[in-house]
């Protein structure tokens, strides 16, 4: 029994598990970061719909989770936000969209520092250190992703709201107007750039992913010199 339990392929297994716990990680958190954020602020919609929470069930959006496990770019269910419960509107609102991508991006820090740990614990103590170094290396790239990915300016991703923050109220008005059509110019983007086969997001992403590696070097090399 146990030479056919050692014989079984588990590289699948493995791959779908590296796919997916990172990609739970990084909405949940994202979205999360948005529902808190937007309580501290007054807004206590997300918080009284259930969204304030680290059950990943409740921020996925099949479409955007599918999209990041395929394409390594995507979204969650949006959090609720009612943005007339903020005593400055337009400020609040853009504060809560940077929450979502600033979280990602110390998700990704974290991650690469316990990358450099758990690497140099994979080659003192064996595999087991090495799928937790290699998942937390894929998280830090998908967190990164989720970041970039969300801060462009087309409805309804973070961008959007950020770059409306700082609009006239008069564009804002036209701009807030256009949002119910921003999932189809969304879709029209991520075609365009599949077409012309040249991803800016990609190459913004592997940028600061190699700045964090740096920083997994740094705290690899502490421990190696002890």
């Amino acid at each position: 029994m146990r030479d056919i339990w050692n014989g079984l392929d588990w590289s699948f297994l493995t791959t779908v598990l590296q796919s997916v716990i990172p990609a739970l990680i990084c909405i949940t958190l994202h979205e999360l970061a948005h529902g808190y954020v937007a309580y501290k602020l007054g807004d206590s919609t997300a918080k009284n719909e259930g969204r304030l929470t680290l059950n990943p069930i409740k921020h996925i959006d099949i479409t955007g989770l599918i999209m990041m496990l395929i394409f390594k770019f995507g979204w969650a269910k949006p959090v609720p936000v009612d943005m007339n419960n903020f005593k400055n509107p337009k400020r609040g609102m853009a504060v809560c969209a940077l929450a979502g991508p600033a979280a990602n991006i110390i998700i990704a820090a974290v991650c690469m520092v316990l990358f450099g740990t758990t690497y140099y614990l994979k080659l003192i103590n064996g595999s087991v250190w090495g799928f937790v170094a290699e998942t937390l290396q894929i998280t830090a790239y998908l967190s990164i992703a989720l970041a970039v990915f969300n801060l462009l300016p087309i409805p309804p991703l973070d961008g959007s709201k950020i770059l409306f923050a700082v609009l006239p109220d008069s564009s804002y008005r036209k701009l807030m107007y256009v949002e119910r059509y921003g999932m189809i110019f969304l879709i029209a983007f991520l075609f365009i750039v599949n077409r012309l086969g040249v991803n800016p997001l990609a190459s913004v992403t592997k940028a600061i992913y190699d700045q964090f590696f740096n920083l997994a070097q740094v705290v690899f090399s502490m421990l190696a010199s002890r």
